[in-house]
């Protein structure tokens, strides 16, 4: 058996939210539990009361109630969650509006810039009317080419408080990549940045996107984000216009959320493609929305005082994740660049400057730390640093373990 590496004292567990959450499971269904395997054992035995009170635990922001929290338990797949219900996911994101930190955006070899849940709030709020202006409703496609900034999330944001459907690829997909993704799905607008860093070096994202838009006939408009540029030369892109000429200039404005069922398409994110194209996965609003506040919320005890990190880029799932964040009201730190420059250790430098309370990277990144001879724990200030994630096999916790001690 693998050596246990640490365990939480009693004052952190019942501090966390697991632990208010079993209380109220124990208030409201007369139990009596004190651990989590016996509330997990009753979570699965009632799956229905389990996600009710989660919703409440939660406070998913709705218009209209549900009627019934799932209509068969026994039907995998096909089964209907929370019937009746509206609601918006873009809503729920934002319903923080004050002037506490939401986004810090730490590009490589830049200093960290910041936006706070106000003026988050108000950049969607002008870009969601520039999409609603261009025509994008419920049910349209907009995706993003787009390097893992704060653009990507105010992207995202406004286009599904209309009911629009993202998608997004890292910029360092190349063109076939890029294609046999957003070829499927027909979107109507895509977001680009001029281009993005990697090792030091600019790279550029426009002569791509013109490639791609050759072979991509529904994209109506592009609107290319600065970063590498302030002003990039966009005249070989067809139906481009820059960020700043697209984005609605009126600011303190109201979102007009679109109320839709829980099921409405929020995302689609894509397979890898190592067996044929890649195949398209269609996610849901409310699904999405649940999902994520019982993952960051019980799982990794995530509060609004905390800064959550994940290393990743907007191809990849945890990318979705970390941005449902906001519905609880943390700070995110967003990366985006090479994890080893200009040196081994720049993720762990950051998660200091910044007091990161929660790092999450991958078991990959974790090896070749190991392989690097790099020990965070002693040679940065991670005083603040919680809880640490990592997906993938288990040499995440050997890794961990080494470079820790």
């Amino acid at each position: 058996m693998a050596k246990l590496l640490w365990t939480p004292g009693e004052e952190q567990i019942k501090n966390s939210n697991m632990y208010q959450f079993m209380n109220v499971i124990n208030n409201k269904y007369h139990q009596d539990f004190s651990e989590f395997t016996s509330l997990y054992e009753w979570s699965i035995e009632n799956i229905a009361d389990f996600w009710e009170t989660f919703w409440e635990f939660a406070d998913i922001i709705a218009s209209k109630p549900y009627d019934q929290v799932i209509d068969d338990v026994t039907k995998m797949p096909g089964a209907r969650w929370f019937s009746g219900a509206r609601l918006n996911f873009a809503q729920n994101l934002l319903r923080f509006r004050d002037d506490k930190t939401a986004l810090i955006f730490k590009g490589e070899g830049q200093p960290s810039t910041k936006m706070t849940y106000a003026e988050l709030y108000d950049e969607v709020a002008r870009l969601a009317q520039s999409l609603k202006a261009a025509g994008i409703e419920a049910g349209d496609r907009v995706v993003g080419f787009m390097p893992n900034m704060p653009a990507t999330i105010v992207a995202m944001l406004a286009a599904t408080s209309l009911g629009a459907t993202w998608s997004s690829c890292s910029p360092d997909f190349g063109i076939k990549g890029v294609l046999d993704r957003f070829g499927q799905i027909q979107p109507k607008i895509l977001f680009t940045a001029d281009g993005y860093f990697f090792k030091g070096k600019k790279m550029d994202s426009l002569a791509r996107i013109a490639d791609i838009l050759k072979k991509l006939p529904s994209i109506e408009k592009v609107v290319v984000v600065p970063y590498t540029d302030q002003n990039a030369d966009i005249s070989m892109v067809p139906n481009a216009v820059h960020y700043k000429d697209f984005r609605f200039s009126e600011s303190k404005r109201e979102i007009e959320f679109e109320q839709l069922p829980f099921d409405h398409p929020l995302y689609v994110m894509y397979s890898s493609g190592t067996t044929g194209l890649p195949k398209c996965m269609v996610q849901s609003a409310g699904g999405i929305l649940i999902h994520h506040l019982k993952e960051l919320m019980l799982h990794t005890d995530l509060k609004r005082e905390d800064t959550i990190f994940y290393f990743t880029t907007c191809g990849w799932m945890m990318w979705n994740w970390l941005t449902s964040s906001l519905a609880v009201g943390a700070t995110l730190v967003l990366f985006d660049g090479n994890p080893f420059h200009p040196h081994p250790g720049a993720l762990w430098e950051m998660a200091q400057d910044e007091k990161v309370t929660v790092f999450g990277t991958s078991a990959g990144y974790i090896a070749a730390l190991v392989n690097a001879d790099v020990k965070p724990g002693k040679t940065y200030d991670l005083g603040a640093l919680r809880a640490v994630l990592s997906t993938g096999s288990p040499l995440s916790i050997e890794g961990f373990e080494y470079v820790y001690n």
